[in-house]
């Protein structure tokens, strides 16, 4: 079965969506073929510099410039991304170079792009299980939102403790100092009190001391300077024999009584 080449028939008919009109007019473009063009095998296109391609292509074609939107719509209507076994998908390419592919996207057979259908999917099936995961993720959120909340209190608590904590501290630090500057106080008294009796004490010594030396002295002075024994045959010899004495009483034998007079004289 024979189909038009030309492509001009293809591509004005109603069947075809415009998003895949727009993107065979952009890969046939020949001006182009700087950042999009058919690979040489014709079954895929590549699209180099997503940068320059976004900004420059994709306004004149499509009311965006948006790259990700772009390829989106490309997942949409079932084009794959083409990653190379020899590169294994790790290895960056030396230019940015992106494949896409679609097994009825050939060059040269734009009949085909009527196969070309975008996905379908129930709508009613998505949006359940859109709000069962929403409902799920709220739960999780609320329960995290809770956790975090019993873990904040939990932080708050200590937080004043510690506040309370450290208040008394520093007011068990102030009565410190003002008791450590009591006894300071107490300890300089104490000390100077020290000092001046030690003073006082040398003071007092030195004044007893000088008493005591005199009193030595007085001592060593205070017996007569002339303490003399007199006999009465001392007293006699001293009369003379013209100083009458008296004579001995009858029966003695002329000797002295045998008592002294100690005469002390102190000049």
């Amino acid at each position: 079965m024979e189909h038009p080449g030309g492509g001009g028939a293809g591509l004005g008919g109603g069947n075809v969506p415009a998003f895949l009109t727009k993107l065979w007019t952009l890969v046939e473009d020949p001006d182009t073929d700087t950042l999009i063009c058919w690979s040489p095998s014709g079954t895929s296109f590549h699209v180099f510099d997503q940068g320059r391609f976004s900004k420059e292509v994709l306004p004149k074609f499509f009311k965006h410039n948006n790259m990700a939107s772009f390829i989106r719509q490309l997942n949409m209507y079932g084009f794959r991304k083409v990653v190379h076994i020899e590169q294994g998908g790790l290895l960056k390419p030396e230019r940015d170079d992106t494949e896409f592919q679609h097994p009825f996207f050939i060059k040269g057979q734009e009949y085909l792009l009527e196969n070309i259908k975008r996905k379908v999917t129930n709508v009613s099936a998505v949006r359940q299980e859109e709000v069962k995961l929403s409902a799920d993720e709220v739960n999780k959120i609320l329960n995290d939102v809770q956790l975090m909340k019993g873990k904040q209190e939990t932080i708050d608590s200590r937080i004043i403790a510690m506040k309370h904590e450290n208040e008394a501290l520093w007011r068990e630090v102030a009565s410190l100092r003002q008791k450590h500057a009591q006894q300071q106080k107490v300890v300089n008294k104490l000390i100077q009190f020290l000092v001046s009796l030690v003073q006082t004490n040398r003071i007092l010594g030195v004044k007893r001391k000088i008493p005591l030396m005199l009193n030595d002295s007085s001592s060593a002075h205070s017996m007569p300077k002339y303490s003399r024994q007199f006999s009465l045959e001392h007293m006699q010899t001293q009369a003379g024999p013209n100083s009458s004495t008296a004579s001995p009483a009858p029966g003695t034998t002329g000797q002295s009584y045998g008592c002294r007079i100690i005469w002390r004289f102190g000049v």
